[in-house]
């Protein structure tokens, strides 16, 4: 696993799965795929709340990618369970890095995920993409081994505050880039 892609909300303040909503022809989830692909992070590994979801997911992605489907230990728990549940995988373990990434950033591109893991330094256990305003934690580069036991303590802070208090670096992205589709008014 080179990637992994969190796919496993409910969508409630859009109303509709927002995976599935088309941007210039391709649901948002397979534009998300396409950047981890041409920047080399694949396998993807794309954590769902149920099987039904894998369905609806690979028929609109098609079958040029190396997926792995995960289903969330626990349905609609949230982006940090899920990415716990992941990191405690050893085949995750065994990555020096592993790529976040969620369904709702369909104008991210491959050179975001390649500056990431060019910027990222040695001594980092995280690298967030920022706007200089907002933080984006869950399209960070993270070291799996280092990031778990401080997530493993997490305690409910919200994640942008546990990154900062762990050896990190932030890099500076174009807003459009790396902004968050949470309701209609964000199209």
């Amino acid at each position: 696993m080179k990637s992994l892609l969190l796919a496993g909300g409910k969508s409630q303040r859009m109303g509709q799965d927002k995976a599935l909503i088309k941007i210039d022809g391709k649901a948002m989830i397979t534009r998300v795929v396409e950047a981890l692909k041409k920047a080399g992070r694949e396998p993807i590994r794309i954590a769902v709340a149920n099987p039904e979801k894998m369905e609806e997911y690979a028929e609109v992605i098609g079958p040029d990618y190396d997926i792995e489907w995960v289903l969330d230990s626990v349905q609609y728990a949230g982006p940090v369970n899920s990415i716990i549940d992941n990191l405690n995988d050893p085949i995750c373990l065994e990555q020096d890095t592993v790529q976040l990434a969620t369904v709702d950033v369909p104008w991210i591109t491959h050179e975001v995920f390649s500056s990431l893991e060019k910027s990222m330094s040695k001594n980092d256990e995280v690298i967030i993409p920022t706007d200089g305003d907002l933080l984006q934690p869950l399209i960070s580069l993270i070291r799996p081994r280092l990031l778990l036991d401080s997530l493993e303590n997490w305690g409910g802070t919200p994640l942008h505050v546990l990154f900062l208090k762990i050896p990190h670096s932030l890099l500076m992205v174009d807003h459009v880039l790396i902004k968050n589709v949470n309701t209609e008014s964000d199209l």
